[in-house]
């Protein structure tokens, strides 16, 4: 593996971690479910698909590589599920949205 790729990798991991930082803050945060829901989904998503990247780019084999983007895509896909399923009965238990006062 040449310097540059290393690096690559290293700083695709360390934006991925930074991610899922801006996301447990987000979490921790903000006023309500919804706003929540949004930082967690987003920031880990967009985290998981940079370490994902930089985790391929130390893979030994393009099928390795193949497979981390498999486990993002379907993780993307199953996050928005969830996400919107909490959000739906969320809405449906009568919490509202919190509003600037």
């Amino acid at each position: 593996m040449t310097a540059t790729v290393e690096a690559a990798s290293v700083l695709l991991l360390l934006g991925g971690a930074g991610f899922f930082l801006a996301g447990t803050v987000g979490l921790l945060r903000f006023p309500d479910v919804y706003s929540r829901l949004h930082a967690v989904t987003k920031a880990d998503n967009a985290g998981l698909g940079l370490i994902a990247a930089g985790l391929a780019l130390r893979a030994d084999s393009l099928a390795g590589a193949a497979k981390l983007l498999l486990i993002w895509l379907l993780v993307l896909l199953a996050s928005a599920t969830a996400s919107h399923l909490i959000a739906r009965s969320s809405l449906e238990r009568g919490i509202e949205p919190w509003k600037a006062p």
